[in-house]
């Protein structure tokens, strides 16, 4: 039986601290207002920072088993029930329009804290133009990649019949489609799909109200900038993509690309409700998968807003050791092999290519960090972390 317990703070005292480790569970406003503090105070961050009656307070750590991403405090006398992680399940069960919130407070979130981090570190606000998705397909059309080109131009054409590109957008898909692979041009009931390696699941600002869980294989997420693409993320196995779409019927905000061949399981609209109401741990499951994501997202908005190159680097590369959840300790230090190679690291921080060189020559003098075989391997992950929160506190001081 679901038995939640109810805690009192008075005005003024604090119910997070940006930083802490104690993310085990979660509140829900019931009485009162609180207020979101950040260390840095980024002017583009989520606009309600107040709180009150049924909002949330530390779900994204406390789902993602991170860190807390910001303080909290009491504007007035405030009553909250607390929620542990492992009732999350149960709180569904008994309350799906509680999940249903979460879920959708998010994704609102997610595409917001998107945009954030490609308008910080591109310093522009990305490309939502209606002609955005023939960009698109004339950038995999020019990079040959026959497969991504032959679809995203399909699209344009389904949505823009008489764009002022359709003529052109015609003419490249009838010569690519002979030798294209491209599938699902036009959407299926089939719930399982399967992708060959190179073919555009969905494309940016494309309509669609599907969301995806990647049975086999790997999916990129990619955004095209100023004719470059943008790598988001590599999701594999297990892992989700596509919600926001689902949950807010707006249209895509990337494109999604098979990185290899992959076999998706498609949850629209009907078969989303119905899990909800009947599929808590499924449920359980994508709330933690969207509070890693929205973990990860705060931490890079953090990074944009570092202002020394040097500092960016250790704290992305601080990033990359926390997702590895590694058990560290003064006593004994932990050593990490990364998959990243350290021209990698610095796009990840939006250092400009002629300035790269210099920067992590700096960076690899230090002798924190060593490179195998162009990988990066870290001796004392612990260290780096320190290292990372001094340029962060350094930025925090500036600001005040």
């Amino acid at each position: 039986m679901l038995q939640l317990s109810f805690v009192n703070y008075r005005k003024g005292s604090y119910i997070l601290v940006e930083g802490k480790p104690d993310s085990s569970r979660f509140f829900i406003i019931q009485r009162g207002e609180a207020q979101c503090i950040r260390e840095i105070d980024f002017a583009t961050a989520p606009k309600a920072n107040i709180l009150g009656p049924g909002d949330f307070v530390g779900v994204i750590p406390c789902m993602s088993n991170h860190n807390q991403i910001e303080s909290v405090v009491a504007l007035t006398d405030l009553v909250a029930i607390s929620v542990r992680r492992d009732q999350y399940s149960e709180l569904i069960e008994k309350n799906t329009p509680v999940a249903l919130k979460i879920i959708r407070v998010f994704a609102a979130r997610m595409r917001e804290m998107n945009e954030t981090l490609l308008a910080l570190a591109l310093q522009k606000e990305s490309n939502n133009t209606e002609n955005q998705l023939f960009n698109v397909a004339v950038y995999y059309d020019e990079a040959k990649e026959v497969d991504a080109a032959t679809y995203a131009y399909y699209q344009y054409l389904k949505t823009h019949p008489t764009g002022r590109q359709a003529e052109i957008a015609k003419k490249r898909f009838v010569v690519l489609q002979q030798h294209s692979k491209a599938v699902y041009l036009e959407p299926k009931d089939e719930m399982i799909r399967e992708y060959p390696q190179g073919t555009m699941v969905f494309a940016e600002n494309q309509k669609g109200q599907d969301m995806y869980i990647i049975q086999e294989g790997q999916v990129k997420i990619t955004k095209i900038i100023d004719n470059k693409e943008v790598v988001l993320a590599v999701l594999k196995k297990g892992d989700f993509f596509g919600e926001m779409a689902l949950l807010e019927n707006l249209p895509r905000s990337a494109s999604a690309i098979a990185h290899e061949r992959c076999k998706l399981m498609v949850i629209n609209r009907k078969n989303f409700d119905q899990m909800v109401s009947t599929q808590a741990q499924m449920i359980s499951r994508l709330t933690t998968t969207l509070a890693e994501r929205l973990w990860s997202m705060y931490r890079q908005v953090t990074n944009t807003r570092l202002t020394d190159p040097l500092g960016k680097l250790y704290d992305m590369l601080a990033l990359e050791i926390e997702k590895q959840r590694l058990a560290l300790s003064e006593a004994t230090p932990t050593a990490l092999q990364l998959d990243i190679s350290p021209q990698e690291l610095a796009n990840m921080c939006a250092i400009p290519p002629a300035e790269q060189y210099s920067i992590l020559e700096l960076f690899l003098k230090e002798n924190r960090v060593k490179v195998i075989k162009n990988r990066l391997y870290v001796p004392n992950c612990l260290e780096i972390i320190k290292h990372a929160a001094y340029y962060r506190k350094q930025k925090a001081t500036k600001n005040k």
